[in-house]
C-alpha cells in the first residue's frame, strides 16, 4: 500500500469510525449533532461551557468554542458556533499533516462513503465572520438535504481542506442575530467611546490623588 493510499484509508477510517454515525445522517458530524446544546457538546469534548467565548450577547447569544481532537487526527479542529446555546454550525479544519498528498477528489470519495452522493455545485458560500468581515469561497463539494449543509471548500489562508456544516434554520437565525449585533456595535460606538473616556478620566484621576496623598504623607521642605 502506498503513502497516499495509507493517507485516504486513515481519512475514510476517522470519517466512519463513530459507531453512533448512520450513513447519509447528516445532522452529525462523527458524534456531534447540530442543534445539540452547549453544556453536551463542551461534555463530549471534555471541556465546560464556561469555556465557550461570548462573540455577542444581543439580540442573541453567540458562542463559540474551539476543540482539537489531536495530532494523531485527520481533524486538525472543529470550531462550534452556538446560536443561544444551540449548536447551529461547524467549522472542521483538516490537518495538514495526516491529510498530506490528499487532492479534492479523495476528501469527497470518503466523505460520500459516510454521507452518500456529493453534489459539485458552481456555488460559492459566504460565512459570517463574527465581526463583520465576510468572506466567500467556492464549494468544491456538497451534500444536504432540506434541514442541513455540509459543504467542502479551501479557504486562502488554510493549506487544507475545510468541512463547513450547518443547521440551515438555525444559521439562518444566527446570521441575522450577527448582522443586528454588528449593527448595534456600530450605532453604539460613539456613545461607547464617550464612556470609556469618563471611566479612563476618574481612573486617572483615582490615581493621581492616591499618589498626591502618598506624595504629601512623606513630603519634607
Amino acid at each position: 500500500m502506498t503513502k497516499l493510499q495509507v493517507i485516504v484509508a486513515s481519512l475514510l477510517w476517522t470519517l466512519i469510525a463513530s459507531p453512533v454515525l448512520c450513513a447519509g445522517d447528516l445532522s452529525r458530524y462523527r458524534e456531534f449533532g447540530l442543534n445539540s446544546n452547549l453544556a453536551e457538546v463542551a461534555r463530549q469534548t471534555g471541556t465546560t461551557p464556561e469555556k465557550a467565548k461570548i462573540i455577542h450577547e444581543r439580540p442573541a447569544l453567540i458562542q463559540e468554542l474551539t476543540w482539537q481532537p489531536g495530532s494523531d487526527d485527520a481533524v486538525k479542529e472543529i470550531q462550534f458556533s452556538f446560536y443561544d446555546s444551540e449548536l447551529f454550525r461547524m467549522m472542521i479544519h483538516y490537518n495538514r499533516y495526516t491529510t498530506e498528498g490528499l487532492t479534492a477528489q479523495d476528501v469527497i470519495e470518503a466523505t460520500s462513503m459516510v454521507y452518500g452522493e456529493a453534489l459539485k455545485p458552481t456555488d460559492e458560500i459566504t460565512f459570517s465572520k463574527q465581526y463583520g468581515r465576510d468572506e466567500t469561497v467556492e464549494v468544491i463539494a456538497r451534500w444536504e438535504d432540506e434541514d442541513w449543509s455540509f459543504n467542502l471548500v479551501q479557504f486562502k489562508y488554510e493549506p487544507s481542506f475545510t468541512l463547513a456544516v450547518f443547521s440551515k434554520h438555525l444559521d439562518g437565525l444566527a446570521r441575522t442575530a450577527i448582522n443586528e449585533a454588528i449593527e448595534l456595535d456600530r450605532e453604539e460606538a460613539p456613545q461607547r467611546k464617550i464612556n470609556q473616556k469618563k471611566e479612563d478620566d476618574i481612573a486617572k484621576a483615582a490615581d493621581q490623588e492616591t499618589a498626591r496623598l502618598a506624595s504629601k504623607l512623606h513630603f519634607r521642605p
